[in-house]
């Protein structure tokens, strides 16, 4: 378990094909209801590969309507799910560049983080020459090299080796200026 995730669930949306229609939101908001997360976090709203943007806007509109009483849902056992609205939407940037509301510093993470990404060995530049997968624009040997630098130029714009950057419909606000402050260690 390279990033800690306890579960993971596939909602078997087809890879490609899948709409923003009632059944699969029906899928999602009960997901939403189920696990009852605080910030979401999904794909871009406009991106390269045309699922990104349609499930970006799907996560958006479903952590909305989730928090609606007379949208009905189900558990696994039948039992009616009560409605619940994460506080946060946040929209990671993934391969067309966007501007980012909001920056985090990963750089004590950023390892595990090319790690995991690198796990999706099917996706990325193979150096074993017996494989007849055709070359795609991410398996290029370049594009992991474009994943980091992204990671440092957002890092070089908050003072840190490597940020992670994101997009927010919602305004993100902050008790105090204190809060601004970084504790360091």
């Amino acid at each position: 378990m390279i990033m800690g995730v306890h579960v993971r669930e596939n909602l078997k949306m087809r890879d490609g094909f899948f709409e923003n229609d009632e059944d699969n939101k029906l899928k999602l908001i009960s997901a939403i209801r189920k696990y009852q997360p605080d910030i979401v976090i999904g794909n871009v709203l406009h991106d390269r590969h045309p699922d990104h943007g349609r499930a970006g806007k799907m996560i958006a509109d479903c952590c909305f309507l989730a928090g609606l009483a007379k949208i009905e849902t189900k558990d696994e056992n039948g039992k009616d799910q009560l409605r619940w609205r994460p506080s946060y939407v946040l929209h990671y940037i993934q391969d067309w560049y966007h501007e980012p509301d909001l920056l985090i510093d990963i750089s004590n993470v950023f390892e595990q983080r090319m790690k995991a990404v690198e796990a999706y060995s099917t996706q990325f530049h193979n150096t074993d020459t017996n494989t007849n997968e055709p070359q795609t624009y991410i398996s290029t040997p370049d594009f992991l090299d474009s994943v980091i630098a992204r990671a440092r130029m957002f890092g070089k714009r908050i003072g840190v080796k490597y940020a992670e950057g994101f997009i927010s419909e919602k305004k993100i606000g902050i008790k105090t200026l204190d809060a601004l402050i970084q504790n360091e260690t």
